[in-house]
């Protein structure tokens, strides 16, 4: 069956019947974009000459996203996270907005509510055999180079296993193991002790992963560990850093990497005297430089549900 029905009234009083746009009663925007989302819907089921059966299936595939809570790492998978990334990059050009850290994707797996420390904060909190000490710390700056003090730099990354606390299928991890946030002084500087990260795939039975396996796409992300960076004059920054060296650094499934985000890793000594597991660790300096308010107001925040916990 090859017909094409979309510019019949039928449909087209349809759509409007079914957002309801003519009401004045209801949310303008909602209905503004349900008839938009639904047009490009039917538009592409007669332009596809999708059948009954791969309607359902699509129907049924939304079930069980849902159910495996997966939508938001389908998100990501599918770019639309890096996508709203480039919009944001393109307002920030046309708005003469230069400089700054890169932003990329926050991901499905922050926690709110980790306890804020004073310059540094040691995040290992649960013992992990297979990972090796690691220092990440830096500076915050602003674009004029100057320390911006009584920022916030939150820090959260997997552990050897690929699990982020709270998220752990294993159960393991305490709700803020690998997760902190840190106040800068005067200087600026911040400091996170914690241990190597690796890389995560998707759940392997899950939703995300059986339609990345239906497009012949691989789920998996390389290792890197998320920021967001908060201070009262300043947009907040939504970014992560991979660790350099990663084969999957230019093939992330979720397509998070840039250039500018993969700080060198240096090999050190002197692990025991600052509390670290071992002597020999590895340190990444990652500086922060933030972008202005513009006309006072942070345009850049993202309201989404987030997960949140008490420490």
């Amino acid at each position: 069956m090859s017909v094409n029905v979309f510019d019949s009234k039928d449909v087209q009083d349809l759509l409007k019947a079914a957002s309801n746009i003519a009401s004045e009663d209801g949310n303008a925007r909602a209905k503004q974009i349900t008839h938009r989302l639904l047009s490009d819907l039917f538009k592409a089921i007669d332009d596809l000459d999708m059948t009954p059966d791969e309607i359902w299936a699509g129907v049924h595939y939304f079930n069980k996203l849902g159910q495996d809570g997966e939508a938001a790492l389908l998100a990501a998978g599918l770019g639309l996270e890096k996508y709203l990334d480039i919009r944001m990059d393109a307002a920030d050009r046309e708005a003469d907005i230069n400089g700054g850290t890169p932003r990329t994707i926050e991901g499905p797996l922050y926690v709110a509510g980790a306890p804020v420390q004073d310059g540094m904060a040691k995040i290992d909190l649960n013992p992990d055999e297979d990972a090796g000490p690691l220092i990440i710390r830096g500076t915050v700056t602003s674009r004029d180079g100057k320390p911006v003090a009584n920022a916030v730099v939150e820090c959260w990354h997997a552990n050897s296993k690929g699990f982020y606390s709270h998220f752990d299928p294993t159960g393991v991890q305490d709700d803020f193991n690998l997760r902190g946030a840190v106040k800068t002084g005067a200087d600026g500087k911040y400091e996170f002790r914690t241990l190597m990260p690796v890389g995560y795939g998707c759940p392997p039975h899950g939703a995300t992963q059986q339609l990345l396996d239906t497009l012949a796409r691989h789920g998996n992300r390389p290792a890197h560990v998320h920021f967001f960076v908060t201070s009262d004059n300043t947009r907040k920054l939504t970014t992560q850093i991979n660790i350099e060296g990663d084969p999957l650094i230019w093939d992330d499934f979720a397509y998070a990497t840039r250039e500018e985000l993969v700080p060198h890793v240096v090999d050190k000594t002197g692990g025991k005297a600052l509390g670290l597991k071992d002597d020999a660790y590895k340190e990444i300096q990652f500086d922060i430089e933030l972008t202005p308010l513009v006309q006072g107001k942070d345009n850049q925040l993202v309201h989404r549900p987030r997960v949140s916990v008490s420490a």
